[in-house]
């Protein structure tokens, strides 16, 4: 999984869809995590391009696993204020 705090200017840290075959640009990150195996607090990200936000989204909340969608930019600026 591409990592929504990755540094931006290294070649790896390209910040792609995490949707299967997709290359897309991430737009979207969300959050989630699975309480039979996390704490309450603990956030797992994906990352979502415009196309596949809605598919993921859905994946997730069907299992009651999807805690908030924000765009990569407003994750980037709370993880910056941390």
């Amino acid at each position: 999984m591409n990592s929504p705090n990755s540094s931006p200017n290294s070649p790896e840290s390209a910040v792609i869809c995490s949707a299967k075959g997709c290359r897309a640009d991430a737009v979207w990150v969300l959050a989630w995590n699975n309480p039979k195996l996390h704490t309450p607090e603990r956030r797992k990200t994906w990352l979502a391009c415009d196309e596949h936000r809605e598919h993921l989204s859905n994946f997730l909340s069907l299992r009651g696993f999807l805690k908030d969608v924000v765009t990569l930019a407003e994750w980037e600026a709370s993880a910056a204020d941390r």
